[in-house]
């Protein structure tokens, strides 16, 4: 099974990290790109536990939906989303958060399993393991600067 390890360092609290990653705002701004947008359950705001978000967005020259829940949530160290509906075979991300004395330490770990058989794996070593490590290396880069600027207190402080 495919995994990604990311490590990034956010110069902000953790909570602030924890909340910006979990919030649908910050994930759609990420995304921009692919006009991925929040079209089922939690569509505004942060998730929590047991909650489900079904993306739309354009991913390989096609309209794709992803629907994930909400399985583990620790606040602030750790949350974890799983696909209930999509293209992978499976998808779990696992998001930890660890304070640190000048900021946060954010660690995503990314596991994910392509139908296909072994077409499918190969499609996953030669090219969607690079894909999907960029969107999270996107993503990251948006939690951060929400975090080391003052976007964030227009979306946490209301």
């Amino acid at each position: 099974m495919p995994t990604i390890h990311l490590t990034t360092f956010i110069a902000a609290p953790v909570e602030v990290v924890f909340d910006l990653s979990r919030h649908i705002a910050v994930h759609k701004e990420s995304m921009a790109k692919f006009g991925e947008e929040a079209v089922a359950g939690t569509r505004f705001g942060l998730i929590e536990k047991d909650d489900t978000v079904t993306w739309q967005a354009k991913h390989l020259f096609k309209k794709r939906l992803l629907r994930v829940k909400i399985t583990e949530m620790k606040k602030p160290l750790l949350f974890t989303d799983e696909q209930a509906e999509g293209d992978f075979k499976s998808m779990k991300h696992q998001h930890h958060f660890k304070a640190c004395d000048n900021g946060t330490i954010m660690i995503d770990l990314f596991y994910f399993e392509i139908p296909y058989g072994s077409a499918g794996k190969w499609f996953g070593k030669i090219y969607l393991t690079r894909y999907m490590r960029k969107l999270l290396e996107q993503r990251n880069k948006t939690i951060k600067e929400f975090a080391e600027s003052d976007k964030w207190r227009k979306l946490l402080t209301k």
